[in-house]
């Protein structure tokens, strides 16, 4: 696998993690609970999901620096907050885009 490769495979993931973050933080701040899959609870209005919507945003902004060192390391920091499967998908992200810079040949 290339390094081209490698450094895109990172910019997907964290832009796919990014989105799913937002996703999931517009659907908690609707209130839907996620210990009841298919119930609306509107009194629920939760900062987890204020929380997974910053993080969210700037995971997709990141995402196109994912191949520098201190975009990758904000990365998996945003993953980590955020949590669930988008921040899951970050980290990874991240994780990759680190790698990436710590292996580049100078």
């Amino acid at each position: 696998m290339s390094e081209m490769s490698v450094s895109k495979l990172a910019y997907y993931l964290a832009l796919i993690g990014g989105i799913l973050l937002i996703l999931f933080g517009l659907l908690s701040l609707i209130g839907f609970d996620r210990l009841s899959y298919l119930r609306f609870s509107f009194y629920a209005f939760s900062y987890d999901g204020i929380v997974a919507l910053i993080c969210g945003i700037i995971a997709i902004i990141g995402a196109k620096s994912a191949n520098t060192l201190v975009w990758a390391i904000v990365l998996i920091i945003v993953g980590i907050i955020g949590g669930g499967l988008g921040g899951l998908l970050v980290v990874i992200g991240g994780l990759i885009g680190l790698i990436t810079v710590l292996t580049k040949k100078t």
